[in-house]
């Protein structure tokens, strides 16, 4: 399985990226996908991240944890997904995709992680390298491993992950929680 990406093919996934994104906020389909490299074709999940160029303000965020598609199917799926159906956020209007960024974000497969404590489980993820998946039941969410930029504390990610699914800040100390953790391969538009 491909984990690094040439210059080229992660450009490749930009523009799919961004023609999905002009595409749907006009109100076309997205585009086909033509001539696609072979480590494109693997199946990958992976995050589509849309921000405002000037202040960086998350304008919407998805994906998915499993790989369900060939990576450049799914970054197009998901740049649709994120620009029109982050139930977060209004959908972006054509008139703003000049002034947002797209964010790829390619995933390895989640991993469980096997704790025996809360306590235990804050000594086991690894800030700045893991991406956490929680799941209770029909409860779950996800942050990507670049939400440790914003949320350093584990105890304090942990919290807004289990209020993120739905659920009490302090779910994942007292419910039983599946655990998962994966990498993500990161790269974005350039100015």
């Amino acid at each position: 399985m491909n984990t690094e990406y040439t210059h080229e093919e992660q450009k490749q996934l930009l523009r799919i990226a961004r023609q999905a994104l002009e595409a749907v906020t006009h109100g076309q389909p997205r585009p086909e996908l033509g001539n696609i490299p072979a480590a494109l074709k693997e199946p990958r999940a992976c995050f589509v991240t849309l921000r405002r160029n000037e202040t960086q303000e998350l304008r919407g965020c998805t994906g998915t944890v499993t790989a369900r598609r060939p990576l450049a199917e799914e970054v197009s799926i998901s740049t649709e997904q994120t620009a029109l159906h982050d139930p977060r956020f209004s959908p972006v209007s054509a008139n703003e995709t000049p002034d947002i960024n797209i964010e790829i974000s390619v995933l390895t497969p989640p991993v469980p992680l096997d704790y025996e404590s809360p306590a235990d489980l804050l000594k086991r993820v690894r800030p700045n390298i893991d991406g956490v998946f929680l799941q209770h039941g029909y409860h779950r969410a996800t942050y990507l491993p670049q939400v440790w930029e914003s949320i350093a504390d584990p105890a304090q990610f942990f919290t807004m992950l289990s209020r993120k699914m739905g659920l009490p800040g302090d779910a994942w100390r007292t419910l039983p929680m599946k655990v998962f953790t994966y990498q993500s391969i990161s790269f974005e538009e350039e100015d």
